[in-house]
Parts: structure tokens; sequence; C-alpha cells
């Protein structure tokens, strides 16, 4: 997924404090994605920029996209992160410039490490007549700076963990690990990411482990997560120190469950780059636009996408206080 702000500012990027359990509701502000898509950004915001390693959140549709282009996200270049691709309904065909070419569909994990440079792009695949219905989450994780140089990769995995607990309550892991459970995907920090259903006469709580810090995104329904009504699209963040998670709902509903432990360390997010200073990103930048460095993404109907300016104040790494 990209960041298609050709204005993009930089993000100052860490959590607050560690204070404890907490309640803060955020919610999406809309970004156009592409030729028809408009997405909820509710990573990074103005009152929340990171979730453990977790940087950048975006939840789309349920949106019908039979008589749409969908999704349509040109190459596009990363440093220092990955992407999870995580879809509910509808079909996504990633490229990238490794030579991977591969469609993910619901509840599989597509995993993108761009490490020291890659470049990839996103579309729906034509024609739409077997998914013409388009909902997901983009979501990015910040790697840890001793592994923000690693060669990068591309993971599709099809198969993933899941608990099924009474109550009512499904957990798919995506990423990372959940009560004993953990996902096929490669992490770099203790973090994890889950798909949680809710049926309908849910009540039940989910173990937590006490030092991360958690948020919950929600994609459908109308939940309640430790007593707190979720609309659909918003992000509820929980704090630190909670050893279990109270969920339960009157109608079929589903949440993610995005933790881990608080990210410390200092850095520079701007465009599609997360470097540890300003001369990263300006470097990462210049190989981009001089088509170095990043490969090629081949069999994209389309130009590429081009760098926007740099601001004009400076770039700065900054850690989790503001």
């Amino acid at each position: 997924m990209s960041n298609l702000d050709q204005r993009p500012a930089p993000t100052p990027c860490g959590a607050e404090p560690r204070t404890g359990p907490v309640h803060e509701l955020l919610a999406g502000r809309e970004v156009p994605l592409g030729e028809s898509t408009v997405v909820r950004r509710l990573l990074p915001s103005l009152g929340r920029r990171m979730v453990g390693a977790w940087v950048f959140v975006d939840h789309y549709g349920p949106d019908d996209i039979a008589d749409e282009p969908g999704m349509q996200v040109p190459p596009h270049p990363h440093i220092g992160l990955q992407t999870v691709s995580w879809l509910h309904a509808g079909e996504v065909l990633h490229r990238d410039s490794l030579g991977s070419l591969q469609t993910v569909r619901p509840r599989e994990l597509g995993l993108m490490t761009s490490g020291r440079a890659i470049a990839h792009s996103e579309e729906s695949p034509s024609p739409h007549r077997n998914a013409p219905i388009l909902h997901g989450a983009q979501l990015w994780v910040a790697l840890p700076g001793e592994h923000r140089h690693t060669a990068p990769s591309f993971e599709h995995h099809t198969t993933l963990p899941v608990l099924r607990g009474g109550g009512g309550l499904s957990a798919t892991v995506i990423l990372g690990e959940l009560d004993g459970a953990a996902s096929p995907g490669t992490t770099f920090s203790p973090l994890v990411g889950a798909d949680l259903a809710l049926a309908a006469g849910t009540d039940t709580a989910l173990p937590l482990t006490e030092d991360f810090e958690y948020a919950v995104l929600s994609m459908s329904g109308a939940p309640e997560i430790d007593g707190v009504p979720l609309p659909p699209g918003s992000l509820l963040y929980l704090g630190e120190g909670r050893r279990h998670l109270p969920l339960r709902s009157d109608h079929d509903a589903a949440v993610m469950l995005l933790g881990g432990v608080p990210f410390e360390e200092e850095i520079v997010m701007w465009w599609n780059f997360i470097g540890r200073s300003a001369e990263d990103i300006v470097q990462a930048r210049a190989d981009w636009e001089e088509g170095s460095r990043f490969g090629e993404v081949k069999g994209y109907a389309g130009d590429r996408l081009s760098a926007p300016a740099l601001p004009p104040v400076p770039l700065k790494p900054r850690g989790r206080t503001r």
C-alpha cells in the first residue's frame, strides 16, 4: 500500500509516554487512493502515531467495485518497514521488484518486508465478476534499527492459526503471537495482529500480554470493546498493562487487534519511507527518482509513481514523546 499524498508532511512517530490502560477512540480521515478507492486512515493521526511497531493503518470498504476500477496503486517504493495486506472481501494482485506476482484473497496474509529497498504495486484483478466487493485493511510495521537494512522479501500465507474459544469468539493470528498461537509470517519485534470474528451474542474476554500496548480496529458490525461501542472504521487505543480484553457483540461483528511492545527508537516517517535521519529519506527519494536501488515492477499497466517534493521544514527523527 502506498501513501499517495503528493505533499506528505513529515510524520513525528512514537507513542505517548506509558500511561497504563486507556480508552482513546480515533475516527479515520478519508484519503483518496488511486482512481476510485477511498480509505479511512487511522494511523498516523493527530491523536496517535504508533501502536507498538504498527505505524500505518488504512481501512477500506466494503465497496462495490463491479463497475469501478477498484484498487489501482501504481509501482512505488518502500524502505524500513513491512506491509501487511488483509482482506475480508475481494482480491488484490501484488507485484514487486523481486518478481513476485501473487493474488491475495480474504483471510490470507500478504506480507512484504521492504528492508533496504523494494518497489511494488497493488491492483484489483479485472474483471471483478468473482469478487465485486472490496473490503480490507492495509498496515505498516516499522522495522527495528538492527533489521532496517535486511534483504527485501515477500510472503504469502494461506493457512494461519485460528483460536476458537467459548463465548462466540474466533481469532485468526495474522502476525506475531496471541495466547500461544503464532503466525508463520516473519516478524522483527514482539507484536501481534489478529482478526477477531465475534458471533452474535459474543460475551467473552481475550488473554493479552501485559507489557504490550494495544488498539482495536473495527472492521464491521457494532461490537463493544472493554465496554466501549466501536463504530465500523474506527480505532480504539487501549494503552498498556492489560491482561485480558472484554469483548461482546449483540450481532455478528469483526475487529482487528493490533499490539506490541512500545517502539522506543526515534524514526523519520515520510511518504513511503521509514528511516532514522533526514539523510536516509533524502537518499531514498533520490534513488527512486533516479531509478536505482529499488528495482523494477514488471507487468503493471501504467506508469510508476513519482516521489513528491521534500517538505520545506527539516525532517527530524522523533521518539515516543511529542
